[in-house]
């Protein structure tokens, strides 16, 4: 005899052998997701179950979770990246296992965690980082995948649970992702369902999960508008925004290496990005060469009127300002140049233009870069300054003059600044630190790691446990 719990699993494990995904009544080719429900009042319900279990686990349990999802990533990187593409139309495969690997290999686990402890005539303070609780995601379509795992092994590093709305555009390859992270936490002997997510994540469902008493933080990748919605939360929120990277080029730079860098950070996936290079200031002596060598390096250069056809395919005018197209974001060059008539397949596209063009002043998220020539330094960062709009996100220089390197990152602010790099240096891929996808500069909180999302908590012994 066997009871109906079961018969379901018997039930579930057949539906999921012959390729089967219940919730979209067999429609699809995808299996049944782990930790992905129809509604957010289920999923909520059940990371909140799972997460009272995962209060119970040690450091020790967590770190061996995290490693389990490391290592599942890294097995499943193509997979995810072709996924990726498949669904958004966005990005390069090739590119995308690069983030999947970059993910796996460089995102802080438990190590991240670090108590301190104060001693002296009246006794010890410790003080250690402990969870919020269970954390509300959003992530985008740019980097769905990559966010979902990211944010997942920084917020259960820190002992949280985690419910993400994805964005619907990149819905099955998120929720892949979520999948993904439940099948490496019950691998490593974890509760099921430590992190959720919906079928089929909407406005209401990011609504539901924003105001539901289980929700302790909430965490944002996306442009401004869902950031503004979160800081009007209430809750504590860590908003990760739209940013508009420049990088200038002066004449002391090796202007090969800085061509050959600028090319691999702006066509990075197709410039989706929030960190890769959008508009280039170069001085104008070494401007011609620097052109020349981007063109040596995977780019193509338009001209005149080409320039201005693409600005029609690329962006469209409302009410005075442009906007861009929402359907050519993150797509390959080659497909641009088909539009213009141009039989080529180049990694980027670049043109001249003066610094007031749409294609300067709007984050294009597309391989196209504008190139701005200026007399000096100090025409350079005004103009650079003004393009990054105060997003505080990212900005880049290739120089070998201290003072123009030190100048302008005064002068910019913003969370990454890297020098004589491409972009992706930023967040550890070619250069050191570690690596996150959601770069916190509205809140403050910078590049997010699992210290990111935890709150200190103090616990004092008067007169006790000092030696000294």
């Amino acid at each position: 005899m066997i009871d109906e719990k079961q018969i379901s699993e018997i039930v579930r494990s057949v539906l999921d052998s012959a390729n089967i995904h219940t919730s979209c009544g067999g429609n699809c080719k995808c299996k049944s997701k782990r930790g992905v429900f129809e509604s957010m009042t289920e999923a909520l319900e059940a990371v909140q179950k799972a997460y009272t279990q995962y209060r119970q686990y040690t450091l020790e349990q967590r770190e061996h979770i995290i490693a389990k999802i490391r290592e599942l990533t890294l097995n499943e990187a193509e997979e995810m990246a072709k996924l990726g593409v498949e669904e958004t139309g966005m990005g390069r495969v090739t590119d995308k296992i690069i983030k999947h690997q970059l993910v796996a290999n460089k995102t802080p686990g438990t190590e991240d965690l670090e108590p301190r402890v104060f001693t002296g005539d009246r006794g010890m303070t410790l003080v250690e980082m402990a969870p919020y609780g269970v954390i509300g995601s959003i992530t985008p379509s740019t980097n769905p995948s990559e966010t979902v795992i990211c944010n997942s092994i920084g917020m259960l590093a820190a002992g949280n649970g985690v419910v993400f709305n994805p964005h619907p555009n990149a819905k099955k390859i998120a929720n892949y992702a979520v999948d993904l992270v439940n099948r490496a936490i019950l691998e490593a002997g974890g509760p099921e369902n430590l992190v959720v997510s919906v079928v089929n994540p909407t406005m209401d469902s990011s609504k539901e999960m924003m105001e539901s008493p289980i929700v302790k933080m909430l965490v944002a990748t996306g442009g401004p508008g869902v950031v503004r919605t979160l800081l009007s939360s209430g809750k504590k929120a860590i908003g990760a925004g739209a940013g508009n990277p420049p990088v200038i080029v002066d004449n002391t730079a090796d202007i090969a290496k800085a061509a050959k860098d600028i090319v691999a950070g702006a066509s990075f996936d197709n410039n989706l990005p929030c960190i890769a290079e959008k508009e280039c200031f170069v001085f104008s002596d070494v401007a011609d060469q620097l052109i020349r060598n981007m063109c040596d390096n995977g780019a193509y250069l338009l001209r005149g009127d080409q320039v201005n056809k693409l600005r029609d395919i690329a962006l469209m005018e409302k009410n005075g300002k442009y906007q861009i197209q929402k359907d050519w974001v993150g797509r390959d060059a080659g497909k641009f140049l088909k539009e213009l008539g141009i039989d080529a397949d180049p990694r980027l596209i670049i043109c001249e233009t003066d610094a007031n063009h749409p294609f300067v002043q709007v984050e294009m998220m597309m391989p196209i870069l504008p190139i701005v020539r200026v007399k000096d330094i100090d025409e350079a960062i005004t103009l650079a300054v003004a393009a990054e709009h105060g997003n505080r996100h990212s900005a880049h220089i290739h120089s070998k003059n201290i003072d123009n390197l030190t100048k302008f990152a005064r002068a910019v602010e913003t969370t990454i600044f890297v020098k004589n790099a491409p972009s992706y240096a930023g967040i550890g891929a070619g250069g050191e630190g570690y690596t996150t996808f959601t770069i916190a500069g509205p809140t403050g909180e910078g590049l997010t790691a699992a210290h990111s999302f935890t709150r200190a908590r103090r616990c004092v012994m008067v007169d006790g446990l000092h030696i000294v």
